[in-house]
């Protein structure tokens, strides 16, 4: 039986698509396959970019496929399916990523967390020798579902300058908090990165002739500038200034050091040479409230619940806890479908091609109305 595909506009690269969530998770785990990967773990990872495209965090779904094909082809990205363990001592463990899919390690690591969680009280797990393990708040919420508080960090290659500083010295790194309650309607998860403003917004400004807030972005020198082609050159600026800083320097710390991985200067980018390794390294904490009394999830939800109740300002239907609207997003998306960027559909058939993969079967009408309308 094929796959709806619907809702074409536009040309196949210009334009947009909308798939079902079927139809794009049995597409992207197609092109793992064919890569090599068992169906287990094309599976796991094909979930993970598809539920970022869900919630509506592209920059972490589908479009990151080519770049992780291309760095499976060139070696810098190993088929390994799950790391090393390299030390396990009671509530702590340290794994070797061998460089590996992060969405696999890094599912690993928090199972692990959780495990030791759930004997110790508390587990910390890091991962050294990483890559790119997609949306911090995966694992912060495979941890809240298995009753825990889950925290889950991940360091990048320097964007951002210390304070005061005029060239990049910590990363963007991600910081994600899952906390269980009594229903997902209560369940908190926060997933933030550390700087001001995304690179995606100053692109957007730039190419709109606008400018933007100078605590977004600094130029070459270090200088904050409200011009975005002079930020697109310069740097991030970490949220809050120093604190923002503080963070991502603990992140650092947390990860790379931690781990006896990577840290600073040693972590590279994603994209600039996708022959290198990314080298980037994890942190995962799993925190059982069950080891401190019972009734928390119970009085997390009244927490939350007060949080809910609190009182919008003027031109504000309702106040919302943090993950609510990721998760309001995917809930649609299992309905109403994902809606993809025509480039992003053209690099998962291109990928799909190139390892000789069979992309599901998809209603014929609707497969002609697409590629009529390319241009």
């Amino acid at each position: 039986m094929g796959y709806q595909i619907s809702q074409i506009t536009g040309g196949l690269v210009n334009g947009t698509t909308t798939v079902s969530a079927d139809w794009l998770r049995a597409a992207v785990g197609s092109v793992f396959r064919g890569v090599g990967f068992s169906a287990d773990a094309s599976a796991q990872v094909a979930d993970s970019l598809v539920e970022a495209d869900m919630c509506g965090v592209a920059s972490h779904g589908t479009m990151l496929l080519p770049m992780y094909v291309e760095r499976l082809r060139s070696g810098s990205v190993s088929r390994h399916e799950r790391a090393e363990v390299v030390a396990d001592t009671g509530a702590v463990a340290v794994l070797d990523g061998r460089h590996a899919l992060g969405q696999l390690t890094g599912r690993q690591a928090m199972d692990l967390a959780v495990d030791k969680a759930k004997q110790f009280g508390i587990g910390a797990v890091t991962v050294r020798h990483a890559f790119h393990f997609g949306r911090a708040a995966s694992y912060a919420q495979q941890a809240a579902a298995a009753g825990c508080i889950g925290l889950a960090t991940s360091n990048t290659r320097p964007l951002m300058p210390a304070v005061g500083g005029a060239e990049p010295v910590v990363g963007n790194n991600p910081v994600a908090v899952g906390v269980p309650a009594d229903d997902a309607d209560h369940a908190v998860t926060l997933d933030m990165a550390l700087s001001e403003a995304a690179l995606g917004k100053i692109r957007m400004a730039e190419a709109e002739g606008r400018t933007i807030p100078d605590t977004w972005a600094s130029d070459a020198d270090g200088v904050p500038t409200t011009d975005p082609t002079a930020a697109i050159a310069g740097m991030l600026l970490p949220t809050g200034g120093p604190k923002g800083f503080g963070l991502a320097l603990v992140v650092d710390m947390l990860t790379g050091v931690l781990s006896g991985g990577a840290f600073g200067q040693a972590v590279q980018g994603l994209y600039k040479d996708t022959g290198t390794p990314n080298d980037c390294a994890h942190f995962f904490l799993a925190i059982d409230p069950e080891a401190f009394g019972g009734g928390f999830a119970q009085r997390a939800t009244a927490l939350g619940e007060e949080v809910l109740r609190s009182r919008p300002r003027p031109g504000v239907e309702r106040v919302l806890l943090p993950g609510q609207p990721e998760e309001a997003r995917r809930r649609r998306a299992e309905t109403a479908g994902i809606t993809l960027e025509g480039s992003v559909l053209e690099g998962l058939r291109r990928v799909a091609d190139l390892v000789g993969a069979q992309l599901p079967a998809a209603d014929e009408t609707d497969l002609i109305e697409e590629e009529s309308n390319v241009r």
